[in-house]
């Protein structure tokens, strides 16, 4: 019954369920192609759809460069693989991406990981078909974030300063080696290393703050990444947080991690203001606008510390259905930012900086000169449709999906 509290919804989730059944349509026959599209597909399915209209050459090099770092986070993630096993392997794990056939294998992680890391010989013998230039890239990005996940193992993220170096050396690669990828076949001028960072740092901060309960709760031992500066005002141990009792400086904790990451904002929107290929484009532009609006469902949200928080689905389509332009990109910056506005409590202890970070990324927005010329709207003012036209309309539209889906199956 929720889509009916949104019916401007309706139409976009339609069309991502036809385009993920077009991504699985494109399954190459080669066997270890297959394993990374059909991987990929299962590990992050949101990438697999916003990677699909790339060009050939560049999405084959964006799927392997994925599935590797998955990999490698794999192993770094493991908490029950010892660290001085764990730390040779990350290390060594730009060599190991060179070694096909089953030559390398290291079992580790649960799930699609798991399979992933099984049977890892499939992305070895994929990344070698790739063109020189992108196997360059991949190896150099791996062996930076290789590096860097080991110098922090066992290391406890004390300061903001840390936390942010983790960020930076852990993820900076990710967004650098992306933008090279981009550039390595003539697409996009090569994005300055800043603005790739920041790309990179918001999307990981992102992640952080949203995978707190389940990387808290792992087992054999948690993972924290959370800076001690910040939770440390609030609880004392970052467990703490969880607790029914500490509610109310959890999410005010919450709130501080929320802020801290809204500096990248800025760099995000200058990267994206620079991208020419539409399909490049809508690649880079789906994921950073996910974050925001993720950063804009958690902030001074108490269910937080409960279980997870997600956008609902139908949003989560209107973004991938509806960005195409930076007018899009700005509109949907704004509306998150709006939302995340709408939600500050003036007692918060951060109140005064969340606000300046908010407005400022408002006024970014604002001074485009393009939010009356985007298409994709996150908030509306009220509904169009009464509840008999929405009825109406979900049956006519599920009658059209079904028939679409029957031609999709023909063909």
């Amino acid at each position: 019954m929720g889509i009916l509290k949104h019916p401007d919804e309706i139409i976009p989730l339609l069309k991502l369920m036809i385009a993920v059944k077009n991504a699985e349509k494109q399954i190459p026959t080669e066997a270890h192609w297959g394993f990374c599209y059909s991987m990929i597909r299962k590990v992050s399915r949101s990438f697999a759809i916003v990677m699909q209209p790339l060009a050939t050459q560049l999405r084959n090099a964006a799927c392997v460069f994925y599935l590797i770092l998955r990999a490698l986070d794999t192993v770094e993630d493991d908490t029950s693989i010892a660290t001085d096993i764990k730390l040779p392997i990350l290390r060594a794990f730009h060599q190991h991406i060179y070694e096909y056939d089953r030559q390398w294998h290291f079992s580790c992680g649960t799930g699609d990981c798991k399979v992933l890391m099984d049977e890892f010989h499939h992305v070895s013998t994929a990344f070698l078909e790739l063109d020189r230039g992108c196997q360059v890239v991949i190896e150099d990005m791996i062996k930076r974030t290789g590096e860097a996940m080991a110098q922090f193992i066992g290391k406890e993220v004390v300061t903001v300063n840390d936390y942010d170096a983790y960020c930076q050396y852990v993820v900076g690669p990710i967004g650098l080696g992306m933008s090279k990828l981009f550039h390595n076949p003539g697409m996009e001028d090569l994005a300055p290393e800043d603005l790739s960072n920041s790309v990179a740092l918001l999307l990981q901060k992102t992640n952080i703050i949203h995978d707190y309960l389940e990387d808290i709760n792992e087992i054999p031992e948690a993972r924290k990444f959370w800076p001690r500066e910040i939770w440390c005002k609030y609880v004392n141990q970052l467990e703490d947080l969880k607790c029914d009792e500490n509610s109310e400086k959890a999410v005010e904790c919450l709130n501080e991690m929320v802020t801290n990451s809204l500096s990248h904002v800025e760099d995000c929107l200058t990267y994206l203001s620079a991208l020419r290929d539409h399909a490049i484009f809508r690649a880079s532009a789906i994921p950073l606008i996910m974050s925001i609006g993720t950063l804009a469902l958690c902030y001074n949200n108490k269910q937080f510390f409960r279980g997870p928080v997600k956008m609902r689905r139908g949003l989560a389509a209107v973004v991938f259905d509806q960005t195409n332009t930076m007018p899009d990109v700005y509109g949907a910056f704004y509306d998150f930012a709006s939302m995340m506005k709408s939600n500050v409590d003036k007692k918060d202890p951060n109140a005064m900086k969340t606000l300046r970070k908010i407005e400022a990324i408002q006024s970014i927005c604002r001074d485009s000169g393009t939010l009356n010329k985007r298409k994709l709207h996150i908030v509306r003012i009220k509904s169009v449709y009464s509840s008999i036209m929405i009825m109406v309309l979900f049956i006519v539209l599920a009658v059209i999906f079904a028939r679409l889906y029957a031609n999709l199956n023909d063909n």
